[in-house]
Formats: structure tokens, C-alpha cells, sequence
């Protein structure tokens, strides 16, 4: 549930800021001690932090826990430091309080909100973001029960692309909305006068504004687009079929990129997983590699000279002529998987709905296990070395590959 809030916020997010810093600074088990904040605060230069709420600064120490759990899952890529230019939140835990269209927050008190629905179940915790365009939100997350059962509903496939957003197997193509594509001239009028400001200047801020507000204008028609496709899909069948895409691989196509990153296919499938769940539906992933487009659904015949640009081809075997998106749908929606994203598993499908192919390694057992606290330096005197000189090793695991990193980054740190 989002919210805008005044800016009163300002000074809790250089906080967060600041303590997500020096928790990566320092190296040991530092996550696992709750008492670094209240030292910190004692230290004649960081008495500011006593400005911020103390479960603030705490839960930024838990995101960067959980960011070095999601690394050592590989779930995630190594933690990077976070610019106060980049979208900020800050997270409050306990003693939040609302009373009609206000909200207490601890250590700022009672602020207006715009609240544009009621809360159901019991609030647990609430995030405070700011928008680049200056623009305050809070979400509230809630905890209440739901009995949620197999609606019984047929089975769709669902095929993403540029013509078409989706073309399901049922013949149903939903157009592709492209709104990137119809707000380019007015964005490229306001990047034009913003670059024509002089830099740190009031004016230049004004137009920056503009920018950030038209781009956030269009990220919502798209939100917004791909919440009401999802939910319709969702509450109309019981099992819906994607195929798994490398959005980051087809990114690199040049001319393709701007209207792969205008589609949101990655918020789509991450939409339709979560809303799954809630109105008793599966999502199953198809693997990417399986030649969807290729594959004629009637005799099973692959034809391999099928290019991009052909939208439309002739069967060799069979003679049946196909639009390429519906028989691509079709094929996913017979394509058979193992494993659900909704009310019967909780994870993504195994490997075995994976094609066989070129082996693949599997992950390290070390990394498997729940890893707390920060990375030490495992560097140095490390067993997997044969040699046993100290100083040198073979990043063959994800713990020496992050000791790497933070060596990196210590010897900048002391230079």
C-alpha cells in the first residue's frame, strides 16, 4: 500500500545511508552484534545518529545481512554501495501508529497520508521510501489469513514478445501498450532543457525534477498495465505456462533493447507468481532453451531455418500453417514441467524441466548453508591451496571469490 508523505524524511535516509556504509567498512561478524549501532551513537562524531530511530538503523544492518545471504545463495550479485541519488527507504519494525489519514512514525510523529484503501490483517511493519522526483510513499505489510483452494480453472500458455505483449494459447493477442515509445518526444524536450542548465543551480533541479516525474510517470502506466493483465490471468485460469527468458542477453541487441526494457517482462512473471498464490492458480516456468517458436504443436517437427523476422511459416511434415506467437503459446502450454509457483510448491520448477543438454555444474555444498554476518578474509592460508603458501589461492569457491572483493576493497581502504 502506497502512501505520499511530506518531507520530513530527509534526515532519516542520510542516516540508513550512513550506517549501511560503515556496516560494510567493517569486516568481522559485525552483523550479528546489536550493539554497534548504540556504540556508534557514543562516539563524539556520530552523535547525529541519535537523531534517527535506533530500529531504523538496526533493520538497514538487516538488509545488508540479508543482501549477503542472497550472495552466498546465489541469488544475488555482490552488495554494492547505495547513492543517495538512488530511490531510498527506510523500514520501521514496531511502535507505528495510524489514526485516520495520519501516521506516527518514531523519532518525527504524526505525519499526514492519503490513504486509498483500508488496511486488512494486522500491519507488522511499514517502509518509508522517497521517489527521485522528491516524492514520499509508505507500504504497509500486513499479515492476515487466506484460505485459498484450486479454483479448477483450464490451462493457458502464455507466449511474451515485442509485436505482442502476450499472445495466449487460446488465439488471444494483447497488444503491446509501448509507453516508453509515446512519451519519448516530451522526455527528449526535457532532457534538452535540462542539459542546457548550469550545473548545481535551482533551475537545473527544477528540470530535473520534470525528467524524473516524467519517467516515473511512464513506470507507472506500466505497473499498472501489467497488475491488471496479471490479475486477469490469474482469477481466468488455473495453471498459467511462461517460458523462461535471458532478459539480460537479449539486452544486448542494440537495436531491441529499448523495447525489451520498455516491456517489463521480468515484473510481468514476478506479478503473475505472487497474485498465483493468492486466487489458488500455478505459474510453471518452461525452460529457455525448449524451441518453442520453432516446434510444430501438431507432429512435433522443428524447423530450424525459422528467423525472427518470419511470423508466419508452413509445417514440412504436417502442412499446418502457423502464426508463430500462437503456436510458440500452444507449445508451452503442452510442454510438460515438474514443479509449481503457487499453491502446490513454493520454489521454481526443477532441472528436469530443463532440456538435455550440455551438463551443467552444480553449486558449491559450502555455499548451500546459511552463511551470517559479513564475509571474513578466508584469503590467506586458505586449505583448498596445495601448496599452503600463505597469500595465495584459486577463487574456487563463493567465499574465497567474496574474500577477493573485500581484499579489493581493504586495500583502498588503507591506502
Amino acid at each position: 500500500m502506497k502512501r505520499p508523505l511530506n518531507a520530513r524524511f530527509r534526515g532519516g535516509h542520510v542516516h540508513c545511508l550512513f550506517i549501511h556504509k560503515i556496516a560494510h567498512d567493517l569486516f568481522p561478524a559485525f552483523l550479528q552484534d546489536d550493539t554497534v549501532v548504540t556504540d556508534l551513537k557514543r562516539q563524539p562524531d556520530y552523535t547525529w545518529l541519535k537523531e534517527a530511530d535506533s530500529q531504523v538503523l538496526q533493520a538497514k544492518i538487516e538488509d545488508l545481512d540479508r543482501a549477503f545471504e542472497n550472495l552466498f545463495e546465489r541469488r544475488a550479485n555482490y552488495p554494492r554501495f547505495k547513492s543517495k541519488k538512488d530511490q531510498q527507504s527506510i523500514r520501521y519494525p514496531q511502535r507505528f501508529k495510524f489514526n485516520g489519514n495520519r501516521i506516527y512514525l518514531p523519532k518525527v510523529g504524526w505525519v499526514k497520508a492519503v490513504f486509498h484503501r483500508s488496511l486488512e490483517g494486522m500491519p507488522k511493519n511499514i517502509t518509508v521510501s522517497k521517489t527521485k522526483s522528491g516524492e514520499y510513499y509508505v507500504s504497509v505489510q500486513c499479515e492476515m489469513e487466506m484460505d485459498v483452494s484450486p479454483n479448477g480453472k483450464p490451462a493457458v500458455g502464455v507466449d511474451l514478445g515485442l509485436k505482442h505483449f502476450a499472445v495466449l494459447s487460446t488465439g488471444e493477442k494483447v497488444e503491446h501498450p509501448q509507453y516508453l515509445r509515446r512519451s519519448e518526444q516530451r522526455l527528449r524536450r526535457l532532457q534538452r532543457r535540462l542539459s542546457r542548465k548550469k550545473k548545481g543551480s535551482h533551475n537545473r533541479e527544477k528540470a530535473r525534477l520534470l525528467v524524473a516525474r516524467q519517467h516515473e510517470h511512464v513506470a507507472r502506466q506500466r505497473a499498472d498495465f501489467l497488475h491488471k493483465l496479471s490479475h486477469r490471468l490469474v482469477t481466468q485460469y488455473g495453471m498459467i505456462r511462461l517460458e523462461t527468458l535471458n532478459v539480460n542477453g537479449m539486452l544486448k541487441n542494440r537495436s531491441l533493447a529499448k523495447s525489451i526494457s520498455d516491456s517489463g517482462w521480468g515484473m510481468f512473471g514476478q506479478f503473475c507468481e505472487y497474485k498465483a498464490a493468492w486466487y489458488g492458480s500455478d505459474v510453471q516456468r518452461v525452460g529457455r532453451f525448449f524451441p518453442s517458436s520453432k516446434a510444430c504443436h501438431v507432429c512435433g517437427l522443428i524447423n530450424d531455418k525459422l528467423s525472427l523476422p518470419d511470423r508466419f511459416w508452413t509445417c514440412q511434415g504436417c502442412g499446418t500453417e502457423h502464426d508463430r506467437d500462437c503456436n510458440a503459446a500452444i507449445n508451452l502450454l503442452n510442454r510438460p514441467t515438474v514443479g509449481a509457483i503457487g499453491r502446490k510448491s513454493p520454489g521454481r520448477p526443477c532441472k528436469t524441466s530443463e532440456p538435455i543438454g550440455k551438463a551443467q555444474r552444480s553449486p558449491n555444498r559450502e555455499a548451500k548453508g546459511r552463511h551470517r554476518g559479513l564475509p571474513l578474509l578466508l584469503a590467506f592460508g586458505s586449505s583448498r591451496d596445495p601448496s599452503g603458501t600463505r597469500g595465495q589461492f584459486r577463487p574456487d569457491n563463493i567465499n574465497e571469490q567474496v574474500a577477493v572483493h573485500d581484499l579489493k576493497i581493504l586495500s583502498r581502504l588503507t591506502a
